[in-house]
């Protein structure tokens, strides 16, 4: 039976166990020997990081190729507008590579959401708005570079779905196992 642990990843955390420079790592969080990070997360990003000890499973939910969709709430510097949306949905050129197309739409701030620590930067003129964006890849900073690009920079990022699993009401740093 494989364990599946589901780690809401507060910010400064990284997706390993060693802590690095001034990030710490998974081990200040998680007492479970043997298991590893499915897909990595930034440490400036918060959000659902799955751990198991099963390497297929731990593959098959890191790799593009098996299409499991990867869900974030996206807090930019700006409005964001109906041409932003469009282009998130249609792929982006990045420069290195084209995105595939991504679910994107305005959502309020998510219900129940934690204050980050520290707090993102606020500019009194600029208002912020919330995304919610769904990938089926997961490149280095690939939303942050897809918000920016359409023009509308990535001020908080959280990710809050994985396929099927989700944060469900965890909050940062709290984690469940899951016996599959």
């Amino acid at each position: 039976m494989a364990k599946i642990i589901l780690f809401n990843k507060p910010y400064g955390v990284l997706s390993q166990f060693t802590p690095e420079g001034r990030w710490r790592g998974l081990k200040d969080y998680l007492p479970i020997p043997g298991v590893y990070a499915a897909g990595r997360l930034d440490a400036d990003s918060e959000g659902l990081l799955i751990l198991t000890d099963d390497g297929a499973l731990q593959k098959r939910i890191a790799d593009p190729r098996h299409k499991l969709a990867k869900s974030y709430w996206v807090q930019v510097e700006g409005e964001a507008d109906a041409a932003a949306l469009a282009q998130l949905r249609q792929g982006v050129d990045l420069g290195d590579f084209v995105t595939r197309p991504a679910k994107a739409g305005r959502i309020e701030e998510p219900a129940g959401l934690w204050p980050r620590n520290p707090p993102i930067r606020f500019r009194q003129a600029i208002p912020t708005s919330w995304l919610e964006l769904s990938i089926r890849e997961g490149k280095n900073r690939q939303v942050r570079r897809m918000t920016a690009k359409v023009g509308y920079p990535t001020l908080r990022l959280i990710r809050h779905a994985v396929g099927e699993w989700n944060l469900n009401g965890l909050l940062p740093g709290e984690w469940k196992q899951l016996d599959v």
